[in-house]
């Protein structure tokens, strides 16, 4: 069982890393390992519902917008599209998210555990977001464009690929506008937190069983519920960060910290 602290620093590190492009994935592993605390499927739970609530308060003009033109099947609008293009784009990260659980879960969780891919993997973040910030574009978001973004959601379900970082920068070399790549990486986002809360529900029932649920709620729970509290005030003062940094041409900046995270981590693995 995980202290208060500790609940309290993994509540800042996923608050901080959900939304920053450094991989939340990433960083939980290496926190967990830190601790040597894993955290229940429960909590990871908890954890979903309060980045869902994040990204819904943070953007809750532009999904009400999105909203409105759905139920008045209005897709010849701006937002109409948007919603068009948010499903194309969730149609990968669905797919594989299903196969892997049902097939490669195994797998995935090696490489969770695995330090020398997560340290690779945010190397690799790290280039992708120099090489995007050097891309400058002023295009509307198109059909192709939330194909190819949605890949990249898709791939960012390795541990120690950033979401933000490989939604966003995929958007940028396809020459979309800065806003409008930030946006759609994160309305984007809602299907797949959704997604990933009924896996970690399911998971959490599965486990426990229907008649055993009254065991996910254990005495640890007050501590949870005060790290998914943390995490949610630090996610919105992140996403607050990140919009600026996007609108002012420094979204590269966080290529130095992915860099320097990675080689740290690999070189922590070398015996």
């Amino acid at each position: 069982m995980a202290s208060l602290i500790e609940t309290v620093i993994l509540g800042i590190i996923q608050g901080l890393t959900e939304w920053l492009p450094i991989s939340s994935s990433g960083h939980l592993a290496i926190a967990s390992k830190f601790f040597g605390y894993e955290p229940s499927v429960f909590y990871y739970v908890l954890l979903h519902i309060g980045t869902l609530f994040v990204v819904l308060a943070f953007l809750r003009r532009d999904v009400w917008n999105v909203l409105r033109a759905l139920i008045r099947r209005d897709f010849r609008s701006e937002e109409g599209r948007l919603a068009v293009f948010v499903a194309v784009g969730s149609i990968h990260i669905i797919i594989v998210g299903l196969v892997v659980e049902l097939y490669f879960d195994t797998i995935f969780s090696s490489l969770l555990e695995s330090m020398f891919f997560i340290g690779g993997a945010l190397l690799a973040t790290g280039f992708l977001l120099l090489v995007s910030e050097r891309r400058v574009g002023n295009k509307a978001l198109g059909y192709l464009d939330s194909f190819i973004v949605g890949v990249a959601q898709a791939v960012s379900l390795l541990p120690g690929v950033s979401r933000s970082g490989a939604t966003i920068s995929t958007a940028l070399l396809r020459g979309v506008e800065r806003e409008k790549a930030f946006k759609y990486s994160f309305l984007l986002s809602i299907p797949a937190i959704l997604g990933a809360y009924c896996l970690s529900a399911f998971k959490a029932v599965k486990d426990a069983g229907l008649s055993d649920l009254s065991l996910l709620i254990s005495e640890d729970l007050l501590f949870m519920v005060v790290g998914v509290v943390v995490s949610m005030v630090v996610g919105y003062l992140s996403l607050k960060i990140l919009l600026r940094l996007v609108r002012g041409q420094k979204f590269h900046w966080f290529a130095v910290y992915c860099w320097v995270a990675g080689a740290l981590v690999l070189v922590s693995q070398i015996r």
